[in-house]
């Protein structure tokens, strides 16, 4: 027990979070500073400073105000800290625990929480580890709430955010959504235009820099009439920007919101959330960009390959687009010019296997293969495919749908029963972690136990969550075959009468083609060609 003593020096803490702003808790720092203050007048403490930390959580201890005051009383410049109530001090019981039972009473500092009725002078504080663990489950429940109530506004298609997606601007009769902004949308099209084309983020980049168009947070100052405060390193499009962009399904028409959250309720360290847990509202607003441009970026961005540009500094027609079927290595286009007496300079073009080119013949063979011939075999088998899809598409649907589901089905029952028996155990196992801690506090569980024990919950834990997301992700690629097939069908039928392939088409629609080495069958010249379609592979 701390001795009486006259002639305290006070330090007066009092604290205000956000989160107690938002559930309308009227504990205002002034109206605690007042309190507190008078408090010390009636007891004849004149000897008070105050300690303050405004907007922060009371769930970490890494605040500024109370890490004042804690190394204040250590050096001896206070021996009594004052607070309105526990809560203020802290909302993680086995923290406060930590300085009011072991720390403040070896340093000789008194500990006073007002409105609790806590006085570590006396030895009748049986009732403080109960009053530190009600607020960690209030700070707790109040986080909850807080987050309920954005889930709730984002499963809605509300929008969140202070910073409305380039392209977009607030509406003006809720700020919760989106309209049209022209002349950003513009340079959006633009950017899936350039993309479609083949063009890389850097590319896209550098050309908007030469169009001295202004990237997306220095046009939101320009329109707002603010000036831009913060510290960056310039004021250019870069290629994050523009990836960004490209794949911000916004541009689609949808609200996807709760990509990124904290932690936990005490951490408040920002981490980038799976993806299934993203919460995902679609056609809030008006699209900038159809799924056609949409889906062809897309696939562009899932070969993440760079392809070569040509001598006049272009991409050719299948640039990027061609493997050797024999050894994987990306084939090189290639072009010679040839003097003829009456017809004059005529180019060829080819494409020849990378690694041949690289390494010789001893590294594979040449695998050579004109463009013009290859581009008619493509365009015929494009052709073909949509044909198909006009005169029965039920049928190459049903077709498509067998191909994949042949090892699905069985799989997916199966993953939605464990998941189900997953998500069922991770509840129980918060329960038991609450009660371990409720027990510990009570005395009712010993020290060792007690660590074993959350050791191995914290274990199970890990484990099951980790589980769950694999299980969830599985079950979206599931769903998604569908989705890919019925994008499939919509896109090859619209090429029924094409007379000539270009480069934003083969994007759209292929994925890789592999060219086999030619060879001699049955006295007859041949070759392997195998055309991977976007979506569904080699299927249909």
């Amino acid at each position: 027990m701390l001795k009486v003593q006259k002639d305290y020096k006070v330090g007066i803490y009092v604290r205000l979070s956000k989160d107690d702003e938002r559930a309308g808790e009227s504990v205002s720092i002034e109206n605690q500073k007042l309190m507190l203050t008078r408090y010390c007048e009636e007891q004849g403490w004149n000897d008070y400073s105050v300690y303050c930390d405004d907007g922060v959580s009371g769930t970490t201890f890494d605040r500024p105000g109370v890490s004042k005051l804690i190394e204040d009383a250590k050096e001896g410049l206070i021996n009594l800290i004052l607070v309105k109530d526990l809560s203020r001090f802290g909302r993680n019981y086995i923290q406060v625990g930590q300085f009011t039972d072991y720390l403040f009473p070896m340093i000789g500092c008194r500990f006073i929480a007002m409105n609790d009725g806590v006085d570590t002078l006396h030895s009748d504080n049986d009732i403080m580890p109960f009053r530190n663990l009600f607020n960690e489950f209030q700070s707790k429940d109040t986080s909850k709430k807080i987050k309920a109530v954005k889930q709730a506004h984002a499963k809605m298609g509300n929008y969140l955010g202070w910073l409305v997606p380039y392209g977009y601007k607030v509406h003006p009769d809720d700020k919760h959504k989106f309209i049209i902004d022209e002349y950003a949308a513009g340079v959006v099209r633009k950017i899936f235009s350039n993309r479609r084309k083949g063009w890389g983020y850097r590319k896209i980049a550098a050309k908007l820099n030469e169009e001295h168009i202004l990237p997306p947070l220095d046009y939101y100052y320009q329109q707002k009439g603010k000036e831009d405060t913060g510290i960056r390193r310039n004021h250019l499009w870069n290629d994050m920007t523009v990836k960004k962009i490209l794949r911000n399904e916004v541009y689609l028409g949808h609200m996807i919101q709760n990509k990124r959250g904290t932690l936990s309720y005490k951490n408040k360290k920002q981490i980038d959330k799976p993806k299934e847990d993203w919460i995902k509202v679609e056609n809030t607003h008006e699209p900038i960009i159809n799924m056609d441009a949409w889906n062809a970026c897309q696939e562009i961005a899932a070969r993440n390959y760079k392809p070569r540009p040509t001598k006049d500094n272009e991409i050719s027609l299948f640039g990027g687009l061609l493997k050797c079927m024999d050894c994987g290595f990306a084939m090189r286009y290639t072009q010679e010019t040839h003097n003829y007496s009456k017809k004059g300079f005529v180019k060829y073009v080819s494409y020849l296997c990378g690694n041949y080119t690289r390494s010789g013949a001893g590294a594979c063979s040449a695998h050579s293969i004109y463009l013009n011939p290859l581009a008619e075999l493509v365009l015929d088998d494009i052709r073909h495919r949509a044909k198909r899809v006009l005169e029965d598409e039920d049928r190459v649907r049903q077709e498509l749908m067998d191909s994949k589901a042949k090892q699905g089905a069985q799989q997916m029952k199966a993953d939605k029963s464990t998941l189900k028996a997953t998500e069922k155990r991770l509840v129980e196992l918060e329960k038991l972690t609450q009660a371990l801690y409720e027990d510990k506090v009570l005395g009712t569980v010993p020290e060792a136990v007690f660590k074993s024990l959350i050791v191995k919950y914290e274990a199970e834990r890990t484990e099951k969550q980790s589980l769950v997301q694999e299980l969830k992700k599985r079950l979206a690629d599931t769903a998604q075959d569908e989705r890919d097939i019925e994008q499939y069908l919509q896109s090859i039928k619209k090429y029924v009468a094409i007379e000539q392939l270009d480069r934003e088409m083969l994007l759209e629609l292929i994925k890789y083609i592999e060219i086999g080495e030619r060879k001699v069958v049955d006295g007859q010249k041949c070759r392997d060609i195998v055309i991977h379609y976007n979506l569904v592979d080699k299927a249909g």
